[in-house]
C-alpha cells in the first residue's frame, strides 16, 4: 500500500521482529498510546505466543465537540448525532494511518490474518472501519464503549475478505457520553450486516473494567487457539 502519510509514533510492547501475532490498539478522545499499554499484563495472553502491542498516537488536532480544544483525536468530531455531519476526510486518514501500520507489521513477518485491531470510544470506531475496510483477512476486531456511524460509503468499501472475522464489542450500561443505546446499535448494525459479534454490558461509565477485560481474555485465547 503506498502512502505519503508519515507512519504514526506508537508506544510498543514485545519484540516487533519475530512476532506471530499483532495487537494494534487504538486510544480515545484525548488519551495518548500509553493509555492502554498497561492493562496487557491483566489480559494474561499465553505465553508462548509471541505478540507483538503497537499502541499509535493519535494526531493533535482541534475537536469541535470539545469547544475546538485541541487534543488528540483520530478525527474531529462535530456532535454525537449519528446521522452527521462526519469529518470523512479526518475519518478516511485515521482509516489509511492503521492500514500503514497493519502493512508495517506484515513487513514485520506477522501475516494478516494474525493480526488484530483493537480500540477504545472514538479508536474503536476506527478499529471497525479499518478492519471492515481491510483487503485481507485479518484475525479479528475489539471494539470498547464505541460506536459505528453509518458513513455515506461503508458498504460500497467493506472487504468480503473481512466479513467473517470474530468482533468483540464491549459497552458500559451507565455509559454518560456514549449512552448502551450507541454499543447496541453498533453490534446490531453489525450483525444486520452478516458480521459475527460477540457484544457485552458491564455496570460501568465510559471506561474499562476488570470483568470486561477477563472476558476480553477469554475472547483472545479462543483466537490464539484456532
Amino acid at each position: 500500500m503506498e502512502s505519503n502519510m508519515e507512519l504514526l509514533k506508537s508506544v510498543e510492547l514485545g519484540k516487533a521482529n519475530n512476532a506471530e501475532y499483532s495487537i494494534i490498539w487504538l486510544h480515545g478522545l484525548g488519551a495518548d498510546g500509553n493509555d492502554f499499554a498497561s492493562i496487557v499484563p491483566e489480559l494474561k495472553l499465553p505465553i508462548s505466543k509471541k505478540i507483538h502491542f503497537v499502541f499509535p498516537h493519535a494526531p493533535i488536532r482541534p475537536v469541535t465537540l470539545n469547544g475546538g480544544l485541541s487534543m488528540r483525536a483520530w478525527f474531529d468530531i462535530y456532535n454525537l448525532n449519528e446521522s452527521g455531519p462526519f469529518d470523512e476526510s479526518g475519518i478516511n486518514e485515521a482509516v489509511t494511518s492503521i492500514h500503514q501500520l497493519i502493512q508495517q507489521e506484515i513487513n514485520n513477518g506477522v501475516t494478516p490474518d494474525k493480526i488484530i485491531l483493537a480500540g477504545f470510544s472514538q479508536g474503536g470506531y476506527i478499529a471497525l472501519l479499518s478492519g471492515l475496510f481491510y483487503p485481507e483477512r485479518l484475525g479479528g476486531i475489539i471494539g470498547l464503549s464505541t460506536f459505528l456511524w453509518h458513513t455515506q460509503d461503508f458498504d460500497q468499501r467493506r472487504q468480503p475478505q473481512n466479513q467473517h472475522i470474530p468482533i468483540f464489542l464491549a459497552h458500559g450500561s451507565f455509559d454518560p457520553l456514549l449512552p448502551l443505546k450507541f454499543g447496541q446499535h453498533t453490534a446490531t448494525f453489525l450483525e444486520n450486516s452478516g458480521h459475527k459479534v460477540d457484544f457485552y454490558t458491564y455496570p460501568m461509565a465510559h471506561t474499562v473494567c476488570l470483568e470486561e477485560i477477563a472476558s476480553l481474555s477469554s475472547w483472545l485465547h479462543k483466537i490464539f487457539n484456532n
